[in-house]
Order: C-alpha cells, then structure tokens, then sequence
C-alpha cells in the first residue's frame, strides 16, 4: 500500500512538472512536441498563425523511391489543403458576425454569397502562399508550414470578393454599399483576418 501511494505521488509530480532546468521547475502548460522520439518544431505539433500572416500545416511520408521533392509537394498540397479550409472558416464566421450586427440579407443569399467568397478568396490566398518551414522526423515523415505572411492582402482579397459577390443581389448591394455596412464588414473582417496571431 506504502509503494502504491509512492508511486502514484512521483506519477503525480511527473504530470505537475516537465523537467527541471538551472533547479526551477517548467509547469505543466509547457508543451513539448515530440515526434518519432525526437523534438519537433512547435508549429509541427501546434500550428498557429504567424504574426501578420496565416498558415498551415501538411505532411507526406516518404516514398518508395526516397524522391524528398515529390514527398515535398505532397506535403505542400496537404498544407495547403488546410490553409484553404481554414480561410473558409475565417469566411463563414466573418459573414455571421457581418450578418448579426447588420441584418442584412436572407439566408440563402448569403449562404450562396459565403460559398463564393470562400472560394475567390481561397483561391489568391494559395496563389500568393509561400513555403514558410520544413521540418523531417527521424523516420522520414516531412512537415512542411505554408502560408502568407501578407495578412492585409488577405483582408483586401476578402473585401474585393464580397464587393463581386454582393453586386450579384442588387438589394443587398444597396444595403452593402452604406457607410454602416462597410465599418461592420471592416470590423467583422479585422475580427477574422486582422491583429495578432491566433
């Protein structure tokens, strides 16, 4: 019973703390990511936005014919894969938060409006990503980081789509084009686009 309980405390000390640097103790919300035994980059484990800029993570095994710029490219494709969804979800909820304050516009207009703008302002955003990092785990799997670090084009492309895919509802243009509609949309897009890393 005495081991047990000796036991289950070093279990415990082991969750509290991480290691031991110069004798002070790392907290438990200290991550390390580790990767086929080895110390992988933070954004491998945790990709986040970079400052001014979004990004996104892909993988690729390696292949049979150990070809690194092929396994490459995959990666990139995965990458940019999530890169598209992520600025899809940035779309959507800054169409929510643009419809909420706003009320414009019914729900199938706008449904078809954020499904054209996703796809416009996904579609420049892959076009100007750049490879922003790559990192190769002991047993070969690549990880690569893409994005664009420009985050005021990206607030422009939103602006430009928006702009074509509203003239396509000549009501809810109208309502689009009042000073309250572009600070709300202004807001709204900052809200999702704009600021610090998230």
């Amino acid at each position: 019973m005495k081991k047990t309980l000796i036991a289950m405390g070093l279990g415990l000390s082991v969750l509290t703390f991480t290691g031991c640097m110069g004798g002070q103790p790392q907290k438990s919300n200290t991550f390390e990511c580790k990767i086929d035994g080895a110390t992988a980059p933070q954004w491998v484990c945790a990709p986040t936005d970079m400052e001014g800029g979004i990004a996104a993570m892909g993988s690729a095994q390696p292949n049979a014919a150990h070809d690194l710029q092929f396994q490459r490219e995959e990666a990139m494709a995965a990458a940019r894969d999530a890169l598209a969804r992520r600025i899809s979800v940035k779309v959507k909820n800054m169409f929510k938060q643009f419809k909420s304050t706003t009320g414009t516009g019914d729900n199938q207009t706008f449904d078809k409006a954020t499904e054209s703008v996703s796809k416009q302002v996904a579609s420049q955003v892959l076009n100007g990503s750049k490879l922003l990092n790559t990192w190769i785990s002991p047993k070969g799997t690549m990880f690569v980081l893409v994005g664009i670090p420009d985050q005021e084009q990206v607030k422009q492309e939103v602006k430009n789509a928006v702009k074509s895919s509203f003239k396509n509802d000549n009501a809810l243009y109208q309502k689009f084009l009042s000073k309250k509609s572009q600070e709300e949309l202004d807001q709204a897009i900052e809200k999702e686009f704009g600021g610090a890393a998230q």
